[in-house]
């Protein structure tokens, strides 16, 4: 039986649907004003695991991961740029949604974006008004009143005490709590008229905490069975969807909450506010990716590493970034694929009788312990390359496949420079340092050497292909398979 960590229980916990059979996940998504980096790549990847597994699993799956395309963020860019605001945010979901197809991340069911549900947050806030819990301050903005909600702080754990100790209200500032926080901003002289909306409180546009709010009752009802998003949303955002849905509705927002953890920098996390993030199209596109494009072309064996690299650690443990860290992903996720190309797999599909099949799902049954499931995997390639066992490697292929993974045509994986390799690090750091149609030439010539009993001058191609980071693999027939070390 399945079992998920639930945030806010604090522990391990059967998973039960609402409705026997089918699973309505809501997945907080990104703002998008620029392009995402390694942590969101963290977010996306380890939600797409959740969802895959559980649709394995024979669960109907609504997953519904929403857009936020009105922020201070995007409205601050819009204004630096000289742009629309639809501009900036079609421009950085086109990025976002490339950078999804380079990771192999399958789309959410459903996609929503919360200017499209504008109406609903202000029925919300009109309910939280009606039940005490909201008030319109001075400057105009309406703010939710903490104080009134039993509840506040039972996600995050952190108590109303805890949370004013030390709290001031700001000089001007029209909110009669510190802790409360706004549901509707009034609309400012300054700002672009795309980002005003008639409300009964005047012009204006929703805070962000009440988006999500109004976007997961619309589209999923309540309550949701599962409720995720990053590390840094448990506070204050889910804490104030909570009291938000929960304010206006009563009842419960979700019977499960999951956050994924962090990636780490030199152990402070990666985000846009420290600087030290990297982005998805950064690591993983082939040459330089244009600021102007939102499309790119990445590096399949890269994009596939950062996969790896992500889903070989449970998703709710701390994850360290290095470049020490990619090249060993992308070492050991080259020993799988150079299993797949030693030993061809049978097209069987998987044997949930077999040991390792079992291993692999009592992992991911154990709140989505993909590290566990990664193991299995890897037991299954000694089996395959112990005894050229095609059933192994095709347990081994099929059982990937539920991870999205080892897919790739080997040869084609392997014929693909990465910088993430022990001859790339020595040379620099370069992607490619011969291109195929040199390789092939140089093999060509090599078979002709070897042909004419040139044994020097073949010995002498393949250690010149061997340090550019060429390996050759000499099959019977005189066929030469070469794949980038």
């Amino acid at each position: 039986m399945l079992h998920i960590y639930n945030t806010l229980s604090r522990t391990k916990e059967p998973f039960k649907p609402v409705n026997a059979g089918q699973v309505r996940m809501y997945v907080c998504g990104m703002t998008v004003y620029d392009y995402c980096h390694l942590g969101h790549a963290r977010m996306l990847i380890s939600f797409d695991l959740i969802q895959r597994w559980l649709r394995a699993s024979g669960y109907q799956v609504d997953y519904v991961r929403n857009i936020t395309d009105i922020d201070d963020k995007i409205i601050r860019r819009a204004v630096e740029t000289n742009r629309r605001i639809g501009d900036v945010t079609e421009f950085y979901i086109d990025a976002m949604h490339a950078d999804e197809q380079a990771l192999n991340v399958q789309s959410p069911d459903r996609e929503p974006r919360a200017t499209q549900y504008v109406g609903e947050m202000l029925d919300i806030i009109g309910r939280l008004q009606q039940n005490g819990l909201a008030y319109q301050a001075d400057d105009g903005d309406v703010n939710y009143a903490v104080r009134g909600f039993e509840g506040y702080g039972k996600l995050s754990g952190k108590t109303l005490d805890d949370l004013r100790a030390g709290e001031r209200v700001a000089v001007g500032s029209a909110k009669r709590d510190p802790l409360d926080f706004v549901l509707w901003k009034s609309a400012k002289a300054e700002e672009p008229p795309e980002t005003k909306w008639e409300s009964p409180y005047g012009l204006g546009r929703p805070g962000w905490h009440i988006e999500c709010s109004a976007m997961s009752k619309s589209l999923l009802g309540l309550p949701l069975d599962i409720h995720g998003g990053g590390p840094d949303l448990k506070f204050p955002h889910h804490e104030n969807e909570i009291a938000q849905t929960e304010g206006a509705f009563g009842g419960v927002l979700a019977n499960v909450w999951m956050h994924c953890g962090p990636l780490m920098v030199d152990s402070d996390k990666m985000s846009k506010s420290l600087g030290n993030f990297r982005t998805i199209r950064q690591t993983i596109s082939v040459g330089q990716p244009s600021d102007a494009d939102a499309s790119y072309r990445a590096n399949p064996r890269e994009a596939e590493m950062l996969r790896f690299f992500i889903v070989r650690n449970h998703y709710r443990s701390p994850q360290n970034y290095t470049p020490d860290n990619l090249i060993d992903a992308q070492n050991a996720l080259d020993r799988l694929y150079q299993t797949l190309q030693n030993v061809a797999p049978d097209a069987q599909g998987i044997d949930w009788n077999d040991a390792q099949a079992q291993a692999f799902k009592a992992a991911m049954d154990d709140d989505f312990n993909s590290s566990g499931a990664i193991a299995a995997l890897f037991e299954l390639a000694s089996q395959a390359n112990r005894g050229a066992d095609a059933r192994a490697a095709g347990q081994l292929k099929a059982l990937a496949a539920l991870m999205g993974l080892l897919q790739q045509d080997p040869a084609v994986y392997f014929q693909s420079a990465t910088r993430y390799s022990a001859a790339a690090i020595e040379q620099g750091g370069a992607a490619e340092t011969l291109d195929a149609e040199r390789i092939d030439a140089l093999i060509a010539e090599r078979a002709q050497a070897k042909q004419s009993r040139d044994f020097a001058r073949a010995d002498a191609i393949r250690a010149e292909l061997r340090a550019a980071g060429v390996e050759l693999d000499d099959k019977p027939g005189g066929v030469t398979q070469w794949r980038r070390a």
